[in-house]
């Protein structure tokens, strides 16, 4: 039920409270009448039929109250919203590592072509992935930026490819936020976070990290679901 629907039932209330007081007076009004007259003539005037034909009515007044505050109780479930800004810690896991450079113009290409690389290699050595594909911004310009594509793994893969290396993911304490669609749309979720940033006069570090919960080698771009954690100061 909705906020507007709880608050029309609460002042539902004493309107009928206001009615069963009005129609409790009128089923007494008559009763004094006939007592009170000693002619013959208001004898007829004074009949108890009223006070029958009004007795139902509050009767029937109490039953629509329940009835309406109890049927739309297990109405449309709730919805939680994705976080934003929510306060984490960050844990570093064992990842390896494909290090590289994109323009902002072909930045999801880019990545995607450091995550194949990085996928043919643990497939190759028969290495499974132990967590979601990650990217970590080292620099940004207006033309493009410096990154490291990252995937958790158990083990150390051998013969590892140009730009490759082993290493951790970051840790510590961040700020979660949740992006859900194409890469190119991620402009809003970022100008959304700087505002989020100032508003609460906090600084963060010179990097910021995109977890992909939707794999991008599968997904359909307008589809991705991307947590962004920024690290704090």
């Amino acid at each position: 039920m909705t906020f507007l629907a709880r608050k029309t039932l609460i002042a539902l209330i004493p309107v009928a409270a206001i009615w069963l007081g009005i129609a409790s007076a009128q089923a007494q009004q008559p009763t004094p009448s006939p007592s009170a007259s000693t002619s013959p003539a208001p004898t007829a005037t004074a009949s108890p039929a009223p006070a029958a034909s009004v007795s139902p009515a509050p009767a029937a007044s109490p039953s629509p109250s329940p009835s309406v505050a109890q049927t739309p109780a297990p109405a449309a479930p709730v919805q939680a919203a994705d976080p934003f800004g929510e306060s984490i810690t960050l844990e570093g896991k064992k990842v390896v590592v494909a290090k590289g450079n994109a323009n902002w113009d072909t930045a999801f290409d880019t990545l995607v072509d450091s995550f194949k690389a990085l996928n043919a290699l643990l497939d190759k050595q028969g290495i499974k992935r132990t967590g979601n594909l990650m990217i970590v911004y080292t620099a940004t310009d207006d033309t493009g930026f410096s990154y490291l594509a990252e995937i958790p793994v158990e083990q150390d893969p051998k013969n590892l490819g140009k730009d490759m290396s082993m290493g951790k993911s970051p840790e510590g304490n961040a700020l979660k936020f949740v992006h859900r669609g194409s890469y190119d749309n991620m402009d809003n979720t970022y100008e959304a976070i700087t505002n989020h940033l100032d508003d609460k006069k906090l600084e963060a570090k010179d990097t910021f990290i995109e977890e992909y919960i939707t794999d991008p080698l599968k997904t359909a771009e307008d589809k991705l679901v991307i947590n962004v954690y920024v690290p704090l100061k």
